[in-house]
């Protein structure tokens, strides 16, 4: 009997939440508030795009939503069997990019944190699949043709947004945002989690 053992596999979590259209509409006049007062935004990985500045985690807009994507979070916890006794998940920072058509985002990662996120608000067709790159570096030296990719032995993966769909994976896993090909604005939430001990 052959087997295949998958012994270090790198996670990526895909989770359409239920109930969203309240949420995003409430996040989306949050954003374009925010659009409105700091056109400039700032720039890191965006090109062309609108990139916020770190929201106020202490405001009404990101605490509900916090709260609604809670149980996604606790859900990462339990699949990767972190100790939750004395450990907490904890947001280190969030903010928003508005990709018009064009725009995109440069290949990168997110330092000094544990996971990652990526929350879709609006997301319309064509507007830019988020691409994923192998982190291990032996298949970058060494990768024999392949007739099809699979997920074995795929360097590059990517996952069209969907609005209501959050995206959840690790920090150090090298990203970017293809252009966005459609005339219509894509919104997504981005952010940080750190698992760091309880305090006492």
């Amino acid at each position: 009997m052959t087997k295949a053992n998958l012994l270090f596999p790198t996670p990526v979590w895909t989770i359409q939440l239920d109930n969203y259209k309240n949420i995003n509409e409430k996040m989306y006049n949050f954003i374009k508030s925010n659009q409105e007062k700091d056109g400039i935004g700032i720039n890191k990985s965006n090109v062309k795009g609108w990139h916020s500045k770190d929201f106020n985690l202490n405001d009404e807009e990101p605490q509900s939503f916090i709260s609604f994507i809670l149980p996604a979070i606790e859900q990462v916890m339990i699949d990767m069997n972190w100790e939750k006794e004395k450990q907490t998940a904890k947001i280190n920072n969030m903010w928003a990019i508005i990709n018009t058509g064009g725009s995109a985002n440069l290949r990168h990662q997110h330092g000094n944190s544990t996971i990652s996120g990526a929350y879709y608000v609006r997301a319309p067709k064509n507007s830019g699949d988020i691409i994923f790159y192998d982190p291990r570096p032996a298949p970058v030296y060494s990768h024999p043709n392949v007739v099809d990719p699979n997920l074995l032995n795929a360097q590059v993966n990517g996952i069209s947004p969907k609005e209501g769909a959050l995206v959840l994976f690790p920090s150090y896993l090298d990203h970017s945002v293809n252009e966005n090909l459609s005339n219509e604005e894509r919104i997504v939430i981005s952010f940080n989690i750190k698992i760091q001990m309880k305090s006492n």
